[in-house]
């Protein structure tokens, strides 16, 4: 088969498309044909050595991906030949096949394309911890977004909308903020302008009742637009580390820190198949848009890393092999 692979770690000229051994099933596992895989920051950071990467040169990047199965191992009995699937958290999905362990693998409805799968999966899945788990959105709730014209950032918006919540947008420029607006932000904010003063003033001093941190080197701000008794949610640092936060900062102003991962919620075969069902039920209803992705060749994959690295992108972008 071919795979986007590469032996060293630094920027996407170590990427080389060539040939690769096809995996071998286990008994626990299914063999699928990639026909659509989605491309994320991790695949960057891995690929600068910054995450880590199991096994020896050369590694294959990619977790995120939909397809069709053309093998099932020896104990898998509830999935078969020929069904369309989709996967969030499987390693080496940048190859025409992957093997896959049963328990993560997700059937597809038929109204729901391979991409669309491989689109929503992983930051669909984020968006709905994010709202669930990390902190529950109540109808009228103030929601303060970080790069709300982002993959994470859109989606979130509009689950936001879904639970009767108002959403309001972070982004970098006024041509994301058009964006921003597009997926239901209430209203936008720039981060080159003082923000924390315009959502104070928007919120009468009072701030608001969730932030979803993002950006990491914002976090403090973050805390000074949310209200007493209100809570961050820290789910990524796409703008540098934090600043640490004491303990007795929280107790004197009564707010809440709290983070999210998504592999601490993604436990099960069930709670994989339960929430994306939630998702797809969304997508199928219209009640949850999905923005065309940017799709490249996965013979093109270094084009694609520095198109998603430049920051480019306002949606998802996906490898089609």
């Amino acid at each position: 088969m071919k795979a986007l692979t590469f032996r060293s770690f630094g920027d996407s000229s170590v990427l080389t498309y060539q040939e690769h051994p096809t995996p071998e099933i286990r008994p626990n596992e299914v063999l699928i044909e990639m026909k659509a895989i989605g491309l994320n920051f991790a695949d960057i950071y891995r690929r600068k050595g910054n995450y880590h990467l199991e096994g020896t040169p050369p590694y294959l990047l990619g977790y995120e991906g939909a397809g069709i199965i053309t093998k099932l191992g020896d104990t898998v009995s509830d999935l078969q030949v020929g069904q369309r699937v989709a996967f969030a958290d499987v390693p080496n999905a940048n190859a025409e096949f992957v093997a896959a362990p049963f328990d993560k693998v997700i059937p597809l409805p038929d109204s729901i394309s391979y991409e669309t799968a491989a689109s929503i999966l992983l930051q669909g899945l984020t968006a709905h911890y994010l709202t669930r788990d990390s902190y529950d959105i109540h109808p009228r709730d103030l929601v303060l977004i970080h790069a709300a014209a982002g993959g994470v950032g859109q989606l979130l918006t509009q689950i936001v909308r879904l639970h009767g919540a108002i959403p309001i947008g972070l982004t970098s420029s006024t041509e994301k903020a058009e964006i921003a607006k597009k997926a239901g932000s209430e209203h936008v904010f720039l981060y080159s302008d003082d923000w924390v003063e315009q959502i104070l003033t928007l919120t009468d001093q009072q701030g608001v009742d969730v932030v979803y941190e993002s950006v990491g080197s914002t976090l403090m701000d973050s805390f000074q637009a949310t209200k007493t008794h209100g809570t961050v949610v820290f789910y990524g640092m796409a703008g540098g580390d934090p600043a640490p936060v004491d303990p007795r900062f929280l107790m004197d102003t009564s707010k809440t820190l709290t983070g999210g991962d998504l592999w601490n919620v993604l436990t099960t075969r069930e709670e994989r198949v339960r929430r994306a069902g939630e998702l797809f039920n969304w997508v199928e209803s219209g009640h949850l848009q999905v923005a065309p992705p940017t799709t490249f060749s996965l013979s093109d994959g270094k084009r694609a890393h520095d198109y998603l690295e430049g920051r480019q992108s306002t949606g998802k972008i996906l490898l089609i092999p």
